[in-house]
């Protein structure tokens, strides 16, 4: 590997080849990048990939690469890691303050601090692995938290006209696990404003995991720094907290969002149940926003069917496993290849087809790879 600085200054991209990119991801998996850009400033970012879109060559933004799968071939272009700093509290009336947060802050220390300076919102994100710059477009949530509840505001450069815009909550288009971001490459996140209340206590306890862990009812509220460490004892029960020595935090997270079923699908899979489990089985089930034409929909869990369809944690027969301590989550624990991984997320998500006719997706963004056989 050969790095260097161009334009001869320390302010500019350090710039490198065939940076192996398995060790800047969270499951320590993938192939060697063409090209490796360190971008520690907005206008490295920006200049780096417009560089690359004017060479024709592919782009690939990187932050924590805690929600992504890297093919074992690598990434046959440029990518730009994201390592910009800086936050800055801004005033709003009602005890409101907006944090604007750059795109390569640390998420978790970043919502650290804010359960620091007493601003509620994102307190139950806790721990949760990757940068500033990947929670609008997952519209990243856990514990009945959204970010698209706090979000204001995104700041990007739009690589179709070639400048920076900043797009409001509304324009960022937020569902579950998803945004205007996701699955296009048009927009690259460089600045996230965050609309928090200033306090003493959390927002009401949404999840029913939580509260319990608590010992409070749903809808209450607790001191920020309570939460945040319910929050983080929960997730480190489920290997959920990156930590060298936990070999089940190897993992992208959970690896298959939650399905969202409408009538046909719901009643499809009442009836599978009850054919598989027996008609007293009952399975998990949340209300869900209608969708675009009106029609209703639930939310399913993920997890609840990869167990019921026959996969207990800590399976699998190759390098890959299911994680010992949560079922969504697949892990690379020792020396597996991208190849395993993949081969054991078909195999999971074959699985749930056949037993309940649903189909799981992904959550982790899929460079060079599918799970397409």
């Amino acid at each position: 590997m050969t790095a260097r600085r161009e334009k001869g200054t320390d302010d500019v991209a350090v710039f490198a080849e065939d940076v192996n990119l398995a060790g800047y991801t969270t499951l320590k998996l993938g192939g060697p990048a063409r090209r490796f850009v360190e971008a520690t400033t907005e206008s490295d970012v920006v200049e780096a990939v417009r560089a690359a879109d004017e060479a024709g060559e592919p782009v690939l933004v990187l932050g924590g690469g805690s929600n992504v799968v890297v093919a074992d071939a690598g990434f046959p272009g440029t990518v730009v890691h994201v390592g910009t700093r800086g936050t800055e509290r801004r005033a709003v009336e009602g005890g409101r303050v907006v944090v604007a947060a750059q795109a390569g802050e640390e998420w978790d220390p970043f919502v650290a601090r804010c359960v620091a300076d007493g601003l509620a919102g994102v307190e139950c994100l806790a721990g949760i692995p990757g940068r500033v710059g990947a929670t609008p477009i997952q519209n990243v949530g856990a514990y009945g938290q959204d970010v698209a509840e706090t979000i204001q505001w995104v700041r990007a450069y739009d690589r179709e006209t070639n400048e920076t815009v900043t797009l409001d909550r509304e324009q960022c288009r937020f569902t579950y696990r998803h945004s205007v971001f996701k699955g296009s490459d048009r927009y690259v996140v460089l600045e996230v404003g965050y609309l928090l209340r200033e306090g003493d206590d959390s927002q009401p306890i949404a999840y029913a995991e939580l509260a319990r862990s608590l010992g409070v009812p749903p809808g209450e509220r607790v001191p920020l720094k309570e939460a945040r460490d319910a929050v983080l004892e929960l997730r480190r029960g489920k290997g959920m907290v990156v930590d060298p020595a936990d070999p089940d935090s190897r993992s992208a997270g959970s690896f298959f969002t939650n399905p969202i079923l409408g009538a046909d699908a719901l009643a499809e899979l009442e009836r599978r149940v009850a054919d598989r489990l027996g008609p007293e089985v009952a399975f998990p089930r949340y209300p869900e926003a209608p969708a675009p034409d009106g029609t209703p929909r639930v939310k399913t869990s993920a997890a609840w069917l990869i167990d019921r369809a026959g996969f207990a944690k800590g399976h699998g027969d190759g390098p890959a496993r299911i994680s010992s301590k949560h079922t969504l989550a697949l892990t690379n624990p020792g020396c597996g290849t991208t190849a395993d991984l993949l081969a054991l997320a078909r195999e999971v998500r074959d699985g749930v087809r056949a037993a309940f006719g649903v189909e799981l997706v992904n959550e982790p963004v899929l460079v060079g790879v599918t799970l397409t056989n």
